[in-house]
């Protein structure tokens, strides 16, 4: 009996680890389609975020994404700590979870393992973006410019509200350094 339970709870523990790694969207959420690498590469600035741990406290964050040859995309994520009054610096990869015209991604920081990245809206112009994580508790809105107009900004939120976001929740990001 003690064996059958043990387990049982190591099949459910092993379910819930694999469900935590997945690197495939939300349910209810649609990654943009008609999606040009190309045209997403360069550098983006955070505009929010929900917070989590890996960028907790940083401010002037900015993402930079580069094409590879392999079809990959390089991840340059920056941000400044202002309690240590430095930068801090991730490089990752990003790689796609179907094809490059879906903006269904996975990326790693850390060797073999990965989070989803996906976008579920985009300006025509790639000139704004919001991100999903693998669940909600994850989202980013990106702007090639270090701010947004209201409108943009309005729209954004109702869209993440739309698909379940806590939008109450989200860090907007500071952005006055300057480049460096």
């Amino acid at each position: 009996m003690r064996f059958a339970s043990l387990r049982t709870g190591l099949l459910a523990a092993g379910c819930l680890l694999l469900g935590a790694c997945s690197t495939l969207p939300p349910a209810g959420i649609t990654p943009v389609t008609g999606f040009e690498p190309a045209r997403y590469t360069g550098k983006w600035y955070e505009i929010a975020r929900l917070d989590h741990v890996f960028e907790r406290g940083l401010s002037d964050v900015s993402a930079d994404y580069t094409q590879k040859a392999d079809g990959s995309l390089r991840v340059l994520n920056r941000g400044y700590d202002a309690a240590g009054a430095r930068w801090k610096e991730a490089e990752g990869r990003a790689l796609f979870n179907t094809s490059p015209d879906v903006a269904s991604l996975k990326v790693s920081f850390f060797g073999p393992f990965y989070a989803g990245y996906h976008v579920v809206a985009l300006d025509p112009h790639y000139q704004w973006a919001l991100v999903a994580g693998n669940n909600r508790d994850y989202l980013w809105i990106l702007a090639r410019e270090k701010t947004l107009p209201a409108d943009i900004k309005a729209a954004l939120l109702a869209k993440a509200a739309e698909l379940g976001y806590a939008t109450g929740k989200l860090i907007w990001v500071t952005q006055t350094r300057p480049d460096a």
